[in-house]
């Protein structure tokens, strides 16, 4: 079982740098990851890299 399995997290800014980073670390540990981004393409990229 991971850390964060079962827990839901936003993030905000998550198409690039830090946001991404992050989001990807969260889902790495388990949680659910609802990313938030400006621009649609950038954040279909982020997405599908993520999961």
């Amino acid at each position: 079982m991971t850390a964060l399995a079962g827990k839901v997290a936003v993030v905000t800014g998550a198409s690039r740098g830090l946001g991404r980073a992050m989001a990807r670390a969260l889902a790495e540990a388990g949680a659910s990851v609802v990313i938030s981004s400006r621009s649609a393409p950038s954040g279909n990229s982020a997405a599908s890299t993520s999961s």
